[in-house]
């Protein structure tokens, strides 16, 4: 065995470890509110109002329906 060459494939597995905690606590630590506008996928899932189709209808609609 050659203790040289585990020794410095541990301290490259170490490297890449820290590495992914500093990365992950990057995260984490950024989870505040942002500033800014939303981008625009977000803002799109947040449409409000029934979807084109549904069932429940508002009271309008209802008559609109019975009268056609």
């Amino acid at each position: 065995m050659d203790v040289t060459k585990i020794l410095s494939e541990l301290r490259q597995e170490r490297e890449q470890l820290e590495e992914a905690i500093m990365s992950l606590e990057r995260l984490a630590s950024g989870r505040g509110r942002r500033r800014g506008r939303p981008p625009t996928w977000m803002s799109e899932a947040k449409k409000r109002g029934r979807p084109p189709g549904s069932k429940n209808k508002t009271a309008p609609e209802k008559a609109a329906s019975a009268a056609a």
